[in-house]
């Protein structure tokens, strides 16, 4: 039996969410405690977003590399405690105006002044198994480090603006490039490593709790990333290393404009021809980090939406074809089953279903797109397999109580009828209570119910910018009473470890 094939219980909070006094949630104790909170509660999985450094508009699902781990995440106090950085470093720093919101702009100006006395220290004493963890990573660490270095050289430009010659990836370039950055090299190699033995920590911390991680995997990359840079032959772009079209999603009632993701989209015929290697290397690492993949916007490799490079917005793009199951063939034929949970969410069709009844992943049912009263459709409750992860919603959707605060009142009514609570104070525990209860094999509640939290802690809004990804949990909002709470119907609803 699989991890996925049986009844569990799980959280959803990303890393940046946890409490703590620097500014962004890290990897120190305050992700001991949670993992302590979710084994007392009796919880099988800890969920997080994309744990990669961050680009421009502080989004996980664009980053700078789809293998490296994010800085911001690494625990100061940890680093203090092994003698790379002193307590007067970042105690007296005024990281944010509100415990409950992430400052990206205050955490970037002060996190790179640390990291450059972490590194005057870190050189003083490399740790003894510095050297075997960038040669036992080097398949993608040596291009993301020089990456980063050469981008720091530029003033931080996008690659694509770079000389022709190092954009292009030359080898004349790379060597070149590489001497004359190499103490920035390091830099980010150290980072890295700092980063992983930190997460490498507390994973093990986690599964000896019986916690295991979910981990999100974007199906797209950012434009601006080492992958693309140093792997341009997997990707649809011309002669300049742009995007010849971009991913994104079409119009819908949610969006007049669609999405415009900005993503280059694959090459997927030369991905074919080299049978997918890139993406097996990409799930390989991946399953290394975590214990789980859920993969984003699956189905986008039945068929994904384009846009021209340059489109201002989403309307003009067209579908094409993507592998469909020879991709998950040719895995499945390298590596077995593998857990990973296919998020099909968005418009669905025929062939892209059947697509994933092939490849058998659980899809996901989201309890807040279950109300719509004016059609019905396969995600309330009674309409469930087991073979499927069911979330009250996601970091794309509001809290259940911002979304009973301004779902249509018509939706609001259907769904007091169908989970039989009238009082809205009520409601939001009830919708949890019904997925819980759910058929599905594994259930996904996230922190900003368990805590009770309105619309101000929602994670992202699609298709904005500016003020999301910032909610953290505050110091007292995780308690023994949640824990219990959650115990007794994870336990009722036969989800225990």
């Amino acid at each position: 039996m699989g991890l996925l094939d049986k009844r569990a219980n799980g959280v959803l909070m990303h890393i940046s969410s946890l409490p703590g006094n620097t500014g962004i949630g890290t990897m120190g104790k305050e992700a001991y405690a949670f993992v302590d909170f979710l084994s007392k509660a009796q919880q099988s999985y800890w969920q997080i977003l994309p744990i990669g450094p961050t680009s421009y508009g502080d989004s996980p699902y664009q980053s700078f590399s789809t293998f490296a781990g994010n800085p911001y995440f690494i625990d100061l106090e940890t680093l203090a405690e092994q003698g790379f950085l002193s307590e007067s470093d970042y105690a007296n720093v005024h990281w944010c105006d509100s415990e409950d919101r992430v400052n990206y702009g205050t955490l970037y100006y002060e996190r790179q002044k640390l990291f450059s006395k972490l590194y005057e220290n870190f050189k003083k004493n490399i740790p003894s198994d510095f050297n075997d963890f960038c040669k036992n990573n080097a398949f993608w660490l040596e291009n993301y480090s020089l990456f980063m270095a050469i981008k720091d050289a530029h003033d931080g430009i996008s690659f694509s603006q770079w000389e022709k010659d190092i954009c292009c990836h030359q080898e004349k370039a790379v060597k070149k490039w590489a001497e004359k950055c190499s103490e920035r090299v390091e830099y980010y190699k150290m980072l890295q490593y700092f980063f992983f033995k930190q997460w490498y920590s507390l994973k093990k911390y986690a599964n000896e709790k019986g916690i295991m991680i979910i981990g999100d995997i974007p199906i797209y990359v950012s434009a601006d990333s080492a992958d693309v840079w140093a792997s341009c032959g997997e990707f649809d772009l011309d002669e300049n290393r742009l995007p010849r079209e971009v991913a994104g999603c079409p119009p819908d009632g949610f969006s007049a404009d669609g999405q415009l993701w900005g993503n280059p989209v694959y090459n997927w015929d030369y991905q074919k021809k080299n049978d997918y290697s890139w993406w097996k290397k990409r799930l390989e690492i991946s399953l290394k980090i975590y214990d789980v993949l859920r993969i984003d916007h699956f189905r986008g490799f039945e068929s994904y939406y384009c846009i021209p490079f340059g489109a201002t917005t989403a309307k003009d793009g067209v579908w094409r074809k993507g592998p469909g199951t020879g991709l998950f063939d040719s895995i499945k034929k390298a590596f077995g089953d593998l857990p990973i949970i296919a998020e099909d969410l968005g418009f669905l069709t025929d062939d892209v279903r059947k697509m994933l009844v092939d490849v058998g992943y659980p899809g996901m049912k989201v309890l807040q797109f279950a109300f719509d009263s004016r059609e019905e459709n396969s995600y309330l409750p009674h309409t469930y397999i087991k073979n499927t992860v069911v979330y009250t919603g996601t970091h794309d959707n509001d809290t259940i109580r911002g979304w009973i605060s301004s779902v249509s009142k018509n939706d609001l009514e259907y769904a007091k009828e169908y989970l039989r609570e009238n009082d809205e104070n009520l409601l939001a525990r009830e919708m949890m209570i019904a997925a819980v209860q759910s058929v599905s094999n594994t259930c996904i509640l996230c922190m900003q119910d368990l805590i009770g939290l309105d619309g101000n802690a929602r994670m992202n809004r699609p298709s904005s910018v500016g003020t999301n990804w910032q909610w953290r949990c505050k110091q007292n909002q995780i308690t023994d009473e949640i824990a219990e709470k959650l115990k007794y119907y994870t336990v009722l609803y036969q989800r225990k470890r």
